[in-house]
């Protein structure tokens, strides 16, 4: 079997992909893959390293607020648009996929596009709760468009073939108990409290929980940080000093970049973060309660829907950033991580929303869709 993938941009439209093609690998050992993405885009990156096969096209997305600068770029992008499907044409021709499986991001438009119009099965996996713009002009042509949540369905067009598969999960992240993660990692008994705004780090985020650690109690609660590379550690490190906290290593630990994440994530209590797709799959598999803080500056405010999603289920409280104090956040976690049956009825609710078996739903589409 000959699969191309594509999907690209953003880590969260290329990992998906990236499960997805090694469950097909598992599944069908002499299967071969070829990986389309953007030029000059992260999926260069990413994709080689994971071992699988890239060609890139020219490719741009279109701006949406209106200016001088955002109407040349998108006379721009409408050029490249035209001249990436030509480009798509020639890699699907060359290759002669037996099927086509993207996971959004503006790449996967032209690419899909075309290989529907030369006869290509196409399928779409969707990782986020509010479907991007591609994926929506896409159902028209998919024969599946697989989401990770039904939640997604309502945004899509009602003559799509939606199916609920959730998000594929890397195992690494279900692989640590919560005793042994917290034995390897000298945490006590109290609450454990994680917060990371991700691998670069969130500065709102960042300050409230300095503001908090000034209120916590630390014979209440303990913390795990993750701050951010870069500027973002070094505006916490001055911001600790200036309230005059002196992380211990043992009820306040702040680490630059959290390198052992599915640890952290099992030795955890509460977990305070942003809401990317994957957080969002990884968060009900691990049953962990939380409370989220959307990234406002993402397209289409998607991860407010990815948060929604949760606390609509009772699993986490969605707390914007707009509305986001040490005082309300230290409120929230006192709420929570102070009270064992809170504590124990979000993460039954987190557990409710989990999909387990991601892989085995993507690769029950993929056969029927071969096959077909």
């Amino acid at each position: 079997m000959r699969v191309l993938m594509t999907g690209g941009g953003t880590a969260g439209h290329i990992n998906p992909a990236l499960s997805i093609a090694d469950a097909i690998r598992r599944e069908y050992p002499d299967a071969e893959f070829l990986f389309v993405g953007a030029s000059g885009r992260m999926e260069t990156v990413l994709v080689p390293q994971a071992g699988y096969e890239i060609r890139t096209i020219t490719v741009e997305g279109f701006q949406r607020k209106l200016s001088l600068n955002n109407i040349r770029k998108n006379v721009r992008a409408a050029y490249h648009a035209v001249t990436a499907g030509r480009e798509a044409a020639k890699i699907i021709r060359e290759f002669r996929p037996d099927i086509a499986i993207g996971t959004g991001g503006y790449v996967s438009g032209p690419v899909l596009r075309k290989a529907a119009k030369l006869g290509v099965p196409v399928l779409v996996h969707e990782s986020n709760a509010l479907p991007g713009v591609t994926v929506k002009m896409l159902a028209s042509c998919a024969r599946a468009i697989m989401v990770s949540d039904e939640a997604a369905r309502k945004h899509l067009p009602a003559e799509a073939n939606v199916i609920v598969t959730g998000n594929p999960l890397r195992n690494a992240m279900t692989a640590v108990d919560r005793r042994t993660a917290r034995r390897e990692l000298g945490v006590d008994d109290r609450p454990l409290v994680l917060c990371f705004g991700g691998s670069l780090g969130a500065r709102p985020i960042n300050e409230a929980i300095v503001g908090v650690l000034g209120k916590a109690d630390a014979a209440q609660v303990q913390f795990i940080i993750g701050t951010g590379r870069g500027k973002n550690h070094e505006h916490v490190q001055e911001l600790l000093a200036q309230n005059g906290i002196v992380p211990d290593g043992v009820g306040v630990r702040v680490r630059d970049y959290i390198d052992d994440m599915p640890r952290c994530m099992a030795a955890a209590d509460l977990v305070i973060c942003r809401c990317g797709a994957m957080t969002l799959s990884e968060l009900p598999a691990l049953k962990k309660p939380s409370i989220l803080i959307p990234s406002p500056y993402v397209a289409e405010n998607h991860q407010f829907y990815n948060a929604m999603a949760l606390a609509e289920r009772g699993a986490a409280v969605c707390l914007e950033e707009k509305d986001l104090t040490a005082d309300r956040l230290w409120e929230e976690i006192r709420s929570a991580a102070l009270s064992p049956d809170t504590l124990q009825r979000m993460g039954e609710a987190a557990g409710k929303a989990a999909v387990l078996d991601a892989d085995e739903r993507i690769l029950a589409v993929v056969r029927d869709t071969v096959k077909q």
